[in-house]
């Protein structure tokens, strides 16, 4: 495989992998911005932007863009997150110069219009009520929220029913217009394709996004607290959250470790201990989210209302717990999952251009196989422990918790423990 980085006189970066045994390609545009680049009046607007690009150009309706990739045996997609927002096909090799055609003209040209932004807002609407009927997707917003209150990294991706209905065509040009600047774009493109000939299209059709680089989001502040909500569910959900790290920082691949020990797969700590040796729920995990300022670890478990508090003294346990006693055999079953999953991620020309796309968002170059390698090589038992006692050091958790009966705030109020383990 061969990665090849080209950024053109406008700042737009073009980053290619040819995998040559392939006869498809996955390409798309990021945009390094996201939920968090939103004022308090445009909570909602990145997602809703996203929608209606595919609701009509200035050359094609809405039905003839999905009918343009669909006739080629293509599909589209788009994804918006907290720090990005990225567009993306997949088709064969042939088409690929198709696929950047249409992705370059539903962001150069959309056409906003009146009747099918109403259509969208209630579209979106429904997916909000949707969430809201999800619980165990609805605690992560309750925890975001908690853990970076009154924030736009806080605040949901969906935005609310009132201002998604809010929005306008001009509030979504002033938006687009302001965020989507070639030095903050990238266009990224894995499988059958050639290098020269992909930054070709890309200098013909991407010449509308002229400009300096966008306004820098507001700085994330991570806070400690809890957010109870009764609810009359078969089920309590609880989320909990803990300051982590910034994607640049040097404990970042030190506490994914950590991370995977304690609630990565089935033989995680939380996983047996919890699960398996007291039987307290069906599933529970933990993770780490890092963004360009800061980091979120976090954890989640539903159980039953009476399991709630002993489950929660179990993980408070097992967190401290770890910062004193991962093994060596630990650290380096950790680190074969996270290998084993980059070179997985290889075989495929999706998963391989949403990685290029990440690290040319996150550092502004692709990042070899061979460096992250050596990165997760690098990580020991010492330096496991060292990170999750820096974890747990750094201040009280958010805890978000849903479900029925009045005893949810005694079980908050356990995790509150482990701030008084790390004094």
């Amino acid at each position: 495989m061969s990665v090849e980085v080209t950024r053109l006189p406008s700042g737009l970066a073009v980053v290619t992998d040819r995998m040559p045994h392939l006869e498809s390609a996955s390409l798309g545009v990021w945009i390094g911005a996201g939920s968090r680049d939103e004022k308090p009046d445009e909570h909602g607007i990145s997602h809703l932007l996203e929608h209606m690009a595919f609701k009509g150009t200035k050359r094609r309706t809405a039905r003839q863009i999905a009918e343009a990739i669909e006739a080629v045996g293509g599909d589209l997609n788009a994804a918006t997150s907290v720090e990005s927002t990225g567009y993306f096909a997949r088709v064969l090799k042939a088409d690929v110069p198709l696929a950047l055609d249409v992705l370059s003209d539903i962001l150069s040209e959309p056409a906003f219009d009146p009747e099918e932004l109403r259509r969208e807002q209630n579209v979106i609407v429904q997916e909000i009520g949707a969430t809201e009927d999800a619980p165990d997707d609805l605690v992560f917003d309750r925890l975001q929220e908690t853990a970076f209150p009154k924030q736009p990294v806080g605040r949901s991706i969906l935005g609310t029913p009132d201002t998604v209905r809010s929005f306008n065509s001009a509030k979504l040009r002033a938006y687009l217009t302001r965020n989507y600047r070639a030095p903050d774009m990238l266009v990224a493109a894995a499988g059958a394709v050639e290098h020269d000939k992909i930054v070709a299209e890309v200098e013909k059709r991407f010449t509308g996004f002229a400009g300096p680089a966008g306004p820098d989001p507001e700085p994330a502040t991570f806070h400690g607290g809890t957010r109870v909500e009764t609810r009359d569910l078969e089920q309590v959900h609880i989320a909990m959250a803990l300051q982590g790290v910034p994607v640049k920082d040097e404990q970042l691949y030190s506490l994914q470790v950590f991370t995977s020990i304690l609630g990565g797969g089935m033989s995680s700590r939380l996983f047996q201990e919890v699960r398996e040796i007291r039987g307290l729920c069906y599933a529970i995990h933990a993770f780490h989210m890092p963004y360009s300022d800061t980091g979120l670890f976090g954890l989640y478990a539903g159980t039953d209302e009476a399991d709630a508090p002993e489950l929660m003294r179990v993980v408070i346990d097992q967190i401290g717990g770890a910062t004193d006693t991962i093994t060596e055999a630990e650290v380096n079953r950790a680190k074969a999952q996270m290998k084993a999953g980059l070179l997985m991620a290889l075989e495929s020309s999706e998963a391989r251009v949403g990685q290029l796309a990440r690290q040319m968002l996150a550092y502004g170059r692709p990042i070899a196989l061979e460096e992250i390698v050596a990165r997760v090589d690098a990580v020991t038992v010492a330096s496991a422990r060292a990170a999750g006692h820096a974890l747990i050091s750094r201040g009280r958790p958010a805890i978000a918790a849903l479900g029925p009966g009045h005893g949810l705030e005694s079980t908050a109020a356990i995790a509150e423990s482990l701030v008084r383990r790390a004094a």
